[in-house]
């Protein structure tokens, strides 16, 4: 009797052993596939992940807000937590980015230039492409127009893209009243535009508000417009001798006169874009160029002041028309493949972005942007800043993207930082452009 009992309870204890085994067999919690597309791994019911995410979207950017309460939206809804690294767009941040990826501390998910910008990350093999992930996530990137989804030099597509971009001049309405100027037109020359700025200097304000110390391409790129057309305006020069090369020792020279003039800030030379971008704002300097993303910053920084502002057109000589601006949809959400290959941050990587680059989301950036929303938006309520850009931008005849966006990094930060040593003269602008495209 005894023995029997003994021996049951071995039976139990076997049986008992086997369940806790199985049990701890059994996958849990929110499955998803290992890197290699192997046997499905699961994350823990409830657990949080962590996410770092770099874009643009730094402190002064005019979509900041937006972008901090989708993020917060995000975190809410999963109960993943979003690190967030973003700063300004400018080159130093760009440098910056691509060191990341060559020192392997790049971010989960990057909301990064579509251009060649991203050639780097690409062709080491950083960045996952949009097939791949369908294949395991179908849906994603379903409500964005293929058309407008720019492919890598591989043919691939890496990106989904966001709102898009236009870039034009804005005009300070209060400082061109002041000198007796009208609002400048979609058929705005560069003659008009010179004795405009004459004018304006004499009366005692700055002509145009610009670091030629930090954000110097804006002039730049419409410059070479004015030295070419629409159609040449992306050919790249082999060397300052060539047709495209002239055209942008032209341009150098057309920014050296303005600097010559006294056009530009006193402090151009050493000045940061916000306090150039500040001169603007507050009433000191009449012409600013810019991009779309500046409509946002106004509207935080100057809310009691937006019918001060208006949207206008870049003067243009030779065969461009002022009507013809810089556009198009050049930044996009990447997921990195440290991030893809991470059973544990995949989904939410893939959850963050379309989250991100959503209906309702997308809706909260776009007002006169570019989008790729197979939707669209209907921005309605716009306020005086945003009803001028939409106004301008029904006259635009021609959009081009930036020719800056064609050519290595290197190639980029070279020319834009010989900027300064072409309007003081000391290098010429055929030393420039040669030094530049050696780079690329």
């Amino acid at each position: 009797m005894k023995r029997n009992r003994l021996l049951a309870l071995l039976l139990a204890a076997m049986m008992l052993l086997g369940l806790l085994a199985g049990c701890n067999n059994q996958p849990s919690g929110d499955a998803s596939k290992n890197p290699d597309g192997g046997q499905e791994t699961r994350q823990p019911s409830g657990s949080s992940v962590e996410l770092n995410v770099v874009t643009s979207y730094g402190g002064d950017d005019g979509h900041r807000k937006d972008y901090e309460n989708a993020v917060k939206d995000y975190e809410n809804a999963t109960g993943n937590k979003i690190l967030d690294a973003s700063a300004t767009s400018n080159e130093e941040w760009k440098a910056k980015v691509l060191t990341d990826f060559q020192t392997g501390t790049e971010p989960d998910v990057l909301f990064f230039f579509t251009n060649a910008g991203a050639d780097p990350i690409i062709q080491a093999g950083k960045v996952v492409d949009l097939d791949t992930i369908r294949a395991e996530y179908p849906d994603y990137a379903s409500n964005m127009r293929g058309s407008m989804m720019a492919a890598a030099s591989d043919g691939k597509i890496y990106a989904v893209p966001s709102s898009g971009f236009w870039e034009n001049m804005f005009v300070n309405t209060k400082v061109l009243a002041d000198c007796g100027i009208e609002i400048p037109g979609p058929d705005y020359t560069w003659e008009q535009f010179l004795a405009d700025c004459q004018t304006i200097k004499d009366k005692g304000y700055t002509p145009i508000a610009c670091s030629l110390f930090e954000v110097p391409h804006y002039w730049f790129e419409f410059c070479v417009m004015n030295n070419g057309t629409l159609d040449n305006h992306l050919d790249i020069p082999a060397d300052a001798g060539d047709a495209a090369g002239r055209k942008w020792c032209a341009a150098l020279n057309d920014m050296k006169d303005l600097y010559e003039k006294g056009f530009f800030p006193v402090n151009t030379l050493t000045a940061t874009d916000p306090e150039t971008v500040q001169l603007f704002g507050d009433g000191e300097a009449a012409f600013l160029i810019d991009g779309s993303w500046k409509v946002s910053y106004f509207m935080e920084n100057y809310p009691d002041g937006l019918g001060d502002y208006a949207i206008s057109y870049v003067p243009a000589k030779g065969e461009r028309t002022a009507s013809q601006a810089i556009g198009g949809i050049s930044m996009g959400y990447f997921i990195t493949k440290k991030a893809w290959d991470d059973p544990a941050k995949r989904e939410a990587a893939v959850k963050f972005v379309e989250h991100m680059t959503s209906d309702g989301v997308m809706s909260t950036f776009v007002t006169t942007e570019v989008t790729a929303l197979k939707n669209g938006v209907s921005p309605s309520g716009l306020n005086e800043l945003q009803q001028s850009a939409a106004d301008a931008n029904a006259y635009i005849t021609g959009v081009v993207g930036a020719v800056q966006d064609t050519v290595s990094s290197e190639c980029k930060t070279d020319l834009f930082a010989n900027v300064q040593n072409v309007v003081t003269g000391a290098m010429t602008p055929e030393e420039a452009v040669n030094s530049a495209i050696a780079l690329n």
